[in-house]
């Protein structure tokens, strides 16, 4: 840990910025102060957005992170992923080199909750976290982060909650018309023959007000058609030899060819119905498509009949990393994945200001998620079953960047050679004795319905300024359906020549050092019916099926406090949220041979959550806020499934499964914050932020032997051991998160005018979990946590032009990976550091082109790999994975 700690020292040590806004008060650079004499300089885009957080920041009840569009249609980011990733205390996980998920204060996804607009959002997966890559930047107007709760917040999060807001035309103030376009370039070209390397990003926003500004409209729509390249190596895993030593056990390099088509549409309409009454509707609508191509070469080694050369092979310690196999039987893959997914998300908000100091809100929502994912695996080899085909002799080296191959004798590429069969006989057990290929099919849907009711009355002249009270009810219940085909080739065939129309140009594994693969498109052969797919008979797959519905009803009461201390003010608010929750389970359980029992479990149970928010706001600018409450967050979907996954490890050897826990209970902490906050008029700030949460109860995965006897599966050939392992979720109790946030906005000019324009803004945290998963079982980390998270950014922006370097960094972690056999394991994620610049000129007003914005941007621009190695064993790399950089040119144009 000594050099991911100089690591971040270095990065973090002069990044001291943040971007903090309330929710209340939308942070906009078109609502800058505008100079009135000619020779005044007008503060605009970033720099106004960064001045109006630090403005807001001063008045904000708790602690609350925020990134603006700065000005509306102009974030170039893919996704708002990538913008909230820059935040003080936050970073994300990639997936196929975009920010999918994000990480607050070095925390699990899982441990964070999502909300747009303040009300609960669907999601694509089995988990809760939203995938961020679903929501376009450009429909979004400003995203929100609570790292501390209140009362009336009744979607929290443990670590934190992202709100992420949309447009409100009324509050917007004026007519806008802005459009915008953009292409994109993926450097590391045309992994597959059949893949595109560079793509593009529509926009559209129109923002107006009618009826004497009492009616405002906003609608916003962006569509992209963008292609993603990788190439990654994956590991099997890695095999104990006879004498102790650790050697690969198989490897599954690929060329992966992503084409994102992604349509966003988000609309409000307001309506000051009269003076007292504000009614709003607003709606966001997405469809996402995700297709995939994976082209490589599966290569089973030590765990296979694969014989290692004798002498061959030279060792770094108890580790075989080179040397030789004969008698390899591998196998060609062209593997397909299709994700389909439509969101609606929306609601209606009715909001009462009266003049006597009482005021109501009664708030619906809706939002629902289909999803499909469709995962089409085709297979090619020298002959079908194992042993009856040509082998090929491999020499290995295993070194930081996975296993590669520096000599082999089989041409991969020969369609005469690499013939679609059951290359190795895993289809044993399908219905006629061999599969060519499989087609499984995830449907989830997921569906909630939320309703807030809150009631509030001001008071003069106390100490207390104001008390609320409100209730809330939602109603979630999310689904998962798998279709699960076996693919065998038409007319009885157990091997076949791709025909000629099929074959495309060989996919390029010299990185990996096996050089051209045979390729064709799996969907065009099942479409064409090359192959015919056969259901599934096993009783394990409708057993996989499950729903879970939700239901939790809220009240609460908050106080807020307005109070003079000498020549100090007291502000903030105290309150406390009661929430009853009813949660079931239904699937299928296996309970012998022939029986698939529907099977109903659940759980009833209370949370009590007090919270306090206090800010002591002094006359030197100085600003100490003391933040304390009981915080819960609700456990994974897939956990609380009351049904049993399993299936043979061709890895270990042995069954294995997964199953949930439907009476499950949520983690549950105590939590404290407080921060120092030194202000520098409204255009900086320098903070640090102290945090720790006891842990009084958290879910962890606890794996046991289990006896499969008389449960249908389906085993290879000669396999008849029923006895396995299975892995489920459960509560444990005691552990603690705490930690330390530096942050802070510092334009130059505070230090000397010379330097106006200039700023650096970003923060570095550090965060220290610990549990103990069992009785009697040492601490451990919380997985999917890092320690050290910091992010920068170093801009200049004057006379329309404007630059930007951003850093980003997190350490290692533990996460939680899906294995070989289709489990979830453990793995260590190194660490990584991302790069991104851009650099923009916005015409001046007066000018001809007034209005117009050009920019160009450049995403991870040393290529940063991620890296997965197993636990404990730097040198044991599991996964590699390189995205290479992505370049983005474009403009956007207001009226």
């Amino acid at each position: 840990m000594a050099n991911q700690f100089d690591r971040a020292r270095m990065l973090g040590a002069s990044v001291v910025a943040i971007m903090i806004a309330s929710s209340a008060m939308p942070v906009l650079a078109q609502d800058a102060p505008q100079g009135e004499a000619s020779d005044t300089i007008i503060v605009t885009g970033f720099r106004a957005a960064l001045q109006s957080a630090v403005n807001v920041k001063k008045n904000a009840q708790t602690i609350v992170e925020s990134v603006s569009a700065e000005d509306i249609g102009k974030l170039p980011d893919a996704s708002i992923g990538e913008s909230i990733a820059r935040l003080p205390g936050l970073t994300s996980q990639r997936l196929f080199g975009r920010a999918n998920s994000i990480a607050i204060r070095g925390a699990s996804a899982d441990l964070s909750s999502t909300t747009l607009n303040g009300r609960p959002q669907t999601s694509t997966g089995e988990q809760r976290n939203v995938e961020f890559d679903q929501y376009p930047a450009e429909v979004v107007n400003r995203v929100d982060v609570y790292k501390t709760p209140q009362a009336n917040l009744i979607h929290q999060g443990l670590v934190g909650t992202v709100d992420i807001r949309t447009i409100r035309p009324l509050d917007y103030g004026k007519q806008m018309i802005a459009v915008g376009a953009r292409g994109v370039y993926a450097d590391l070209g045309k992994v597959n023959a059949d893949s595109k390397d560079k793509g593009y990003r529509l926009t559209g926003t129109y923002v107006d007000q009618f009826a004497g500004d009492r009616i405002g409209v906003a609608l916003s729509v962006a569509y992209s058609d963008e292609p993603y390249q990788s190439k990654e190596f994956e590991a099997w895993g890695y095999a104990d030899t006879s004498d102790g030593r650790k050697v690969i056990g198989g490897v599954k390099p690929f060329g992966v060819s992503t084409q994102l088509k992604r349509l966003g549409i988000q609309g409000s309409v307001q309506m000051q119905a009269t003076d007292t009454l504000l009614l709003t509707f607003d709606g966001f609508y997405g469809d996402f498509k995700d297709k995939q191509i994976k082209r490589g070469v599966e290569v089973p080694l030590f765990w296979s009949a694969a014989t290692p050369v004798a002498g061959s092979e030279t060792t770094d310690g108890n580790f075989i990393n080179s040397g030789a196999f004969t008698n390899v039987e591998a196998v060609v893959n062209n593997h397909g994945y299709e994700r389909k997914s439509t969101i609606f998300s929306g609601g209606f908000n009715a909001k009462y200001t009266g003049d006597d100091g009482w005021s109501a809100s009664f708030d619906f929502g809706y939002s629902r998620t289909d999803r499909s994912e469709l995962s089409l695996e085709s297979n090619a080899g020298t002959g079908p079953g194992a042993g009856n085909g040509a082998t090929d002799t491999l020499d290995f080296v295993s070194d930081r960047k996975g296993t590669h191959f520096t000599s082999h004798l089989l041409d991969y590429s020969d369609p005469n050679l690499m013939m679609l069969t059951d290359p190795l006989g895993w289809g044993g057990g399908a219905p006629l004795g061999h599969q060519e290929g499989y087609y499984n099919n995830r449907i989830i849907d997921d569906e909630i319905k939320s309703y807030q009711i809150e009631f509030g009355k001001e008071i003069e002249d106390s100490f207390l300024s104001k008390i609320t009270v409100g209730l809330g009810y939602t109603d979630r219940t999310k689904a998962k359906t798998p279709e699960e085909y076996v693919l065998n080739l038409a007319n009885g065939a157990t091997s076949l020549v791709l025909p000629d129309q099929y074959r495309l140009a060989a996919t390029d594994l010299s990185f990996i050092g096996l050089g051209p693969v045979l390729s064709y498109d799996p969907f065009k052969l099942l479409e064409d019916g090359v192959y015919q797919k056969i259901l599934n008979p096993s009783k394990d797959v409708p057993a996989k099926a499950y729903s879970v519905t939700e239901r939790v009803m809220s009240a609460y009461l908050m106080a807020n406090i307005k109070q003079s201390v000498g020549s100090s003010e007291l502000t903030g608010n105290i309150g406390v949220l009661a929430q009853n929750t009813e949660q079931k389970s239904r699937g299928f359980v296996n309970l012998a041979a022939a029986d698939l029992v529907p099977t109903t479990r659940g759980a009833n149970y209370w949370d009590v959550l007090p919270s306090m928010n206090l800010s002591l706001r002094m006359p030197s600018d100085f600003v100490i806020r003391l933040s304390a409450a009981r915080e819960i967050q609700r456990p994974r979907f897939e956990d609380m499934k009351v049904s049993l996954d399993y299936g043979y490890n061709t890895a270990s050897g042995v069954i294995t499964g997964t199953g949930g826990n439907p009476t499950l209970r949520p983690y549950r902490a105590w939590a404290a914050d407080l921060n120092f906050e030194k202000y520098f008029g409204t255009k900086g700030y320098l903070g640090l932020q102290l945090f720790a949460k006891k842990l009084q109860s958290y879910v962890y995965r606890e794996t046991a032997d289990y006896d499969y006897t008389g449960l249908p599966i389906l085993l290879p050939p000669g396999v008849t051991d029923p006895q396995g392992t299975l892995t489920r979720p459960v509560n444990g109790k005691g552990g603690k998160l705490y930690g330390f946030e530096l942050a802070g906005t510092v334009p130059f000019e505070v230090v000397t005018p010379a330097l106006e324009g200039f700023g650096l803004t970003g923060g570095l945290g550090y965060t220290k979990t610990s549990i103990k998963p069992g009785i009697g079982a040492s601490s451990e980390d919380l997985p999917d946590y890092s320690r050290w998270v910091a992010n920068g950014t170093l801009f200049f922006e004057k006379w329309g032009f404007s630059a930007r370097g951003s850093v980003r960094y997190r350490s290692s972690f533990v996460g939680q990976f899906v294995g070989f056999g289709g489990e979830r394991e453990l793995r260590r994620a190194l660490s990584e550091t991302i790069v991104d610049g851009q650099i923009g000129y916005d015409f001046q007003k007066g000018s001809a082109l007034e209005g117009l914005s050009l920019f160009l941007q450049g995403q991870n621009l040393t290529d940063e790999p991620f890296v997965s190695v197993d636990t404990g064993a730097s040198i044991q790399i599991r996964n590699y994975q390189t995205y290479g950089r992505r370049f983005m040119a474009g403009f956007n144009y207001r009226f």
